[in-house]
This record gives C-alpha cells, sequence and structure tokens, in this order.
C-alpha cells in the first residue's frame, strides 16, 4: 500500500520531487525523505534561518517539517514556507543523524544555515549540533507561545485571570521588546501559583537570543506571521497527526499542497514583490529568482500545454523576458505594461487578458506570463481551455486558424483603439479635450456625414 500511495504521488507532481523511503517486512512506510526541485530551490535562497516543526501521529511516528524563516523570506500561503520532510524511523540518535545527512547531501546550501528554531522540548540537541556545527539553535517564538498558551489552559485559572494572561501573550509576541517581555514576566509570577510556576519556564522570557530572532518584525507582520504558522501547524495535524497510517497521512498532505496553489510550495514560490526588505543574496551556486522563475513557467508550459499551444505561449515568455513591469495589482485585475502595450489581466481562472492573443487564442499571452513571472508563479491548468491542454490532439494550424478570422480582427484593433483612446481622453487638461475631441468629431463627420449623431 505504501509503494502504490507513494508512486501515485510521483506520477501526479508536474515536478520530480525527491523522494527517498524505506518500507518494512510488514509493508509499513519506515522513513520517508520528500523534497521537491521548488522546495529545493526556496531553500537554496534562504538558508540562514531553519525552523523545524514536529508532529506526530497517533501511532508514535514523527513527522519533521523544516520551513524557512528570516526578515529575508517574504512567502505567500500556509505551506509556501516548508522546504522539506522527514520521518525517521526512530527519534533517536541513529535514526535523526540519517535524516539531517540526507537532507544536507540534497541541499548544498546546508552550510550557510546560521540558526535552528525548535520546540522548547526538543531533546536531540546534540545531534543537531553535530550535524549542523556552525548553526546556533533556539527555541522559536512561536513554539515558546504555543508552550505558555497550553499551559494557561491546563492550570485552569479564573476566566479573568487566564483572559488576561492570554490577552498580554498575545500583545507581547507581536511586540517582543525587553520591556514588555520582562512585564509580561512579572505578570506570571504575580498571577501564577507559586508551585506551578516552574513549570511555564517563564525565565524563556528574559533569554534575548530566542527573541531576538523574531524583534525583527512590526506587530502586523508579527500577527501575520504567528498566524501562518498556526494554520500552518493545524494543516499538519489534520492530515498527519490525526491519521494513524503514516502512508496516507503524508500522501494526503502531499496531494493537498499539489491541489490548492496558494500554500503549495511545489507550485508557487510566492515571493513578494513589493518587499521593503534588501534585494536577494543570491549565491553564485544557485540560479537567480526571476531564472528559477522563468524555468519553472517554462516547465509548466511543457507540461500542461500541447506541443503547438506551449510554442506560441513560448514566444509570449520571451518577449516577457525582455521587458515587463507590474503597473497595479488589485484583488480581481492586475495592470501589466510590456514595451508600449497596456492591458487588463483578470487572473481568476480562467485566466483572460484583454489583448488580441489571448483574445484570439484564448491561450496565455504575454501579459498573462508576465503576472505569473511578477508573482512568482507558474501556469496552472485551469487557466487553459481543455482543447489545449497536454493530451488533446491540436496542431499548429488548428490553433491559429480556430479564432483567427477577419472579423474577429477588426473588432479586436478597434475595441483596443477605442479603449487606447478613451483612456487619453480622460486623463487630459479640458483645453486638450476639447481640442482632441474636435479632431475626432471632424473625422467622424468627414467618414459618415455631420448629420448623423455618431458617439465617440
Amino acid at each position: 500500500m505504501a509503494l502504490t500511495m507513494l508512486n501515485e504521488l510521483l506520477i501526479e507532481d508536474p515536478s520530480p520531487p525527491m523522494l527517498l523511503y524505506q518500507v518494512s517486512k510488514t509493508a509499513k512506510l519506515d522513513t520517508l525523505n520528500y523534497q521537491s526541485y521548488f522546495m529545493q530551490g526556496i531553500f537554496a535562497h534562504f538558508p540562514e534561518i531553519l525552523f523545524i516543526h514536529r508532529t506526530y501521529n497517533p501511532t508514535g511516528k514523527v513527522l519533521y517539517t523544516f520551513l524557512v524563516d528570516g526578515p529575508r523570506v517574504q512567502l505567500e500561503g500556509h505551506l509556501a514556507r516548508a522546504v522539506y520532510f522527514a520521518i525517521p524511523a526512530k527519534e533517536d540518535a541513529e535514526g535523526l543523524t540519517q535524516m539531517f545527512q540526507v537532507f544536507k547531501k540534497f541541499n548544498p546550501a546546508w552550510e550557510r544555515v546560521c540558526t535552528i528554531l525548535v520546540d522548547p522540548y526538543f531533546l536531540p540537541l546534540p545531534t543537531l549540533a553535530m550535524e549542523f556545527p556552525a548553526a546556533e539553535v533556539l527555541p522559536s517564538a512561536f513554539h515558546v507561545c504555543k508552550f505558555l498558551q497550553g499551559k494557561f489552559y491546563q492550570l485552569s485559572l479564573e476566566q479573568p485571570v487566564e483572559q488576561v494572561l492570554l490577552t498580554s501573550l498575545q500583545s507581547t509576541m507581536c511586540s517582543a521588546t525587553a520591556g514588555n517581555l520582562r512585564k509580561l514576566y512579572t505578570l506570571l509570577s504575580n498571577c501564577i501559583p507559586a508551585d506551578q510556576l516552574p513549570k511555564l519556564h517563564s525565565y524563556w522570557l528574559l533569554n534575548d537570543r530566542i527573541w531576538l530572532a523574531h524583534r525583527w518584525r512590526s506587530r502586523a507582520e508579527s500577527s501575520r506571521y504567528f498566524q501562518g504558522l498556526e494554520v500552518t501547524t493545524r494543516i499538519l495535524s489534520q492530515f498527519f497527526g490525526t491519521t494513524p497510517s503514516v502512508e496516507q497521512g503524508m500522501t494526503s498532505l502531499l496531494r493537498y499542497m499539489q491541489q490548492n496553489s496558494g500554500d503549495k510550495a511545489s507550485f508557487s514560490l510566492g515571493l513578494s514583490t513589493q518587499s521593503n526588505h534588501a534585494p536577494l543574496d543570491v549565491s553564485p551556486q544557485g540560479p537567480k529568482v526571476e531564472q528559477l522563475v522563468e524555468a519553472c513557467i517554462q516547465h509548466s508550459l511543457h507540461t500542461i500545454c500541447t506541443g503547438p499551444a506551449a510554442q506560441l505561449c513560448l514566444g509570449e515568455l520571451a518577449v516577457v523576458q525582455k521587458s515587463v513591469q507590474l503597473i497595479g495589482s488589485g484583488s480581481e485585475k492586475v495592470n501589466i505594461q510590456i514595451l508600449e502595450d497596456t492591458h487588463r489581466v483578470q487572473p481568476q481562472p480562467p485566466a483572460s487578458c484583454s489583448c488580441y492573443f489571448n483574445q484570439a487564442f484564448h491561450l496565455p499571452c504575454r501579459h498573462i506570463l508576465a503576472m505569473l513571472s511578477a508573482r512568482c508563479q507558474v501556469l496552472q491548468s485551469d487557466m487553459l481551455l481543455p482543447q489545449w491542454t497536454a493530451g488533446c490532439a491540436a496542431s499548429l494550424d488548428d490553433i491559429l486558424c480556430s479564432k483567427w478570422n477577419e472579423t474577429l480582427d477588426k473588432h479586436l484593433a478597434v475595441a483596443l483603439l477605442t479603449e487606447e483612446v478613451g483612456q487619453l481622453l480622460q486623463h487630459c487638461s479640458q483645453e486638450e479635450f476639447e481640442r482632441r475631441y474636435s479632431t475626432l468629431r471632424e473625422l467622424a463627420d468627414s467618414w459618415i456625414g455631420p448629420y448623423e449623431q455618431v458617439q465617440l
């Protein structure tokens, strides 16, 4: 069963992943190491801070999820920061050493890891220190917060006291200054019974090394950070932590990542194009982000489209690579300018654009591809009409003749010209408007006659 489910997963993934696993004599999954091509690329760009989260299933098996962290990481999606999944045979020194060594073998950037964030009860610290000798291992702010939150509930405190502690904890985590942490420490000392206080390990609040790795975030960024990790850990628990079958849990989790483009690192890098942080520090060993994104888009075109459709779209992508500018972005529409052309892109599937190429062929045009490139995303199958997807028989002539006719050609040319003229008239001065309107009026009269009302 384990072999069947995981092999099916390999076939369904359009990007060849790294998947190593061992099966026991009883055909149960014993160990697993999984990393897609894009997860590997994400780690190569953001290796400095590694966040490790553990999820236990009912049989005692543990899933190690490696996520990237730090100021440079601006990834969208709940699992977009996940760069590696591993299930060791046993959670002992031998099993974890093997797991970390496999990770390092497939990720040369591991040598650039400076900080590793773990939960406070991460016992195999010696193994971690041995495998990552140059990295500092610290309890993560998220895990410390979740630990304290759980303790507040376990203590069965009076409702007002519990509410005050939870509110103060949340506020402090979003603004983890030394003063705020000291105030929370004092509050715990005053509100928690003396015999229970040691169980809270409140001295963590005074360990500045823990909070330096988190303090750079603003209040809003901290709130989003904790909410994002909360959702991520719940997803991991939902698919792996509640399923006795390790094979079923992992298959469901990885399939979820494939099917949810907003949450998966395998299909969308999700890099923020409006980040205020410094530009990416790309090592000479790895490709630039733009090159990686373009390669991913090319791969998705070859994977999803028929050969002739991919040929046309790759020609459009070549224009994108030369000159692209993302003018403005909204929840429903994106304005894209390439060279001298400005068009409106509707990103919701099936993606559409106001340009001639998309209107004629219903294929991803240079403007849609520019949007994907700007968002560091790749083509999805629901962006295409069924007849242009891989597996459908279609020649280049079929595509060129599908919608290319004289009537449509004229209609689109007139529509584009009308829109351009309308934009120019709306954004000029009153004096210029009257001059241009008069010119158009004279032109219309010369074509149709001065006695017919022509709407401009």
